[in-house]
């Protein structure tokens, strides 16, 4: 029976949660092809554990963090969910790019693909636990007034959580060299979650697990590793920076058959290792 009404309960959130920039975007996998999570991550704290003694600590430190008006704005910024221009404007300074749909189409793509496939991987486990939020048990009110919009929906896991670390995860592969401030916005982005009184410290830690496992998913995919690529040669392009090996243009690939290690091209006259027809030698010795 309890099967049953969290299947329901699936189907609804899913209904409440799909927004217009996710229908026409097609996932690289369905929801049945990646790991549940449900079957992975462990239950929530019981209200009588040391675990969820600390998840009130830091409920503690989270309305602590008010009081910096500054972090109150940010984290309020950071509540944002559909319009995911904005979503991805958090990570402008880190990123060292403002990413849009007009400027940026290749990344753009990826992220907006990338996330039409992992943000449902927290539904099912949601609904089943449908864990009460921190401003809920508190009889507490929210900086960002979410209230009435989370009140009554399960926190464990954190869906802000798991698609603000798996944006942080998206960018460091395409910018690798940029990794410890995307990922330093992240952290900051998901504590965001425990500062408004949305979510648990122990929603959060889950959710950027539950990032990790659908990001490892998605290296699994041969269209997202294909827009991988776009999107790090499009970033090297807007921003003047090698990501990785030099691509070549398309003329230069179909010409060149031997390359040096950087990957450009090479010519007779060339000494040291290269590689022709894909196998590596000892040019002019």
């Amino acid at each position: 029976m309890r099967k049953i009404i969290v299947m329901a309960a699936v189907a609804m959130m899913a209904a409440m949660n799909v927004s217009a920039q996710d229908e026409t975007v097609t996932p690289y996998f369905e929801l049945d092809q990646l790991p549940k999570l449900i079957e992975i991550m462990p239950a929530p704290p019981a209200f009588d554990s040391p675990e969820f003694a600390n998840d009130v600590v830091r409920y503690g430190w989270g309305k602590q963090q008010r009081q910096d008006e500054e972090r109150v704005a940010l984290a309020i910024a950071d509540a944002e969910w559909d319009d995911h221009a904005k979503l991805y404007l958090q990570w402008k300074d880190a990123f060292g790019l403002e990413i849009n749909e007009t400027n940026t189409p290749e990344i753009w793509k990826l992220m907006e693909t990338s996330l039409a496939t992992t943000d449902p991987m927290r539904k099912e486990t949601k609904a089943y636990y449908h864990r009460q939020r921190p401003f809920e048990r508190f009889d507490d009110t929210m900086p960002s007034h979410e209230e009435d919009e989370l009140r009554g929906e399960g926190s464990y896991p954190s869906g802000h959580s798991l698609r603000g670390w798996g944006i942080s995860l998206l960018l460091a592969q395409i910018a690798p060299e940029r990794a410890n401030e995307i990922f330093s916005r992240g952290w900051d982005y998901c504590n965001s979650r425990v500062i408004l009184g949305a979510h648990w410290q122990s929603d959060v830690d889950a959710s950027r697990t539950a990032a990790s496992i659908g990001f490892c998913a998605l290296q699994g995919s041969e269209a997202f590793i294909a827009q991988m690529k776009k999107a790090q040669v499009e970033y090297a392009e807007k921003t003047g920076q090698a990501v990785g090996v030099r691509t070549l243009n398309a003329t230069q690939q179909q010409s060149a058959r031997i390359y040096r290690i950087d990957g450009t091209p090479a010519d007779g006259t060339t000494r040291g290792v290269v590689i022709e027809e894909g196998k590596k030698h000892i040019a002019n010795q």
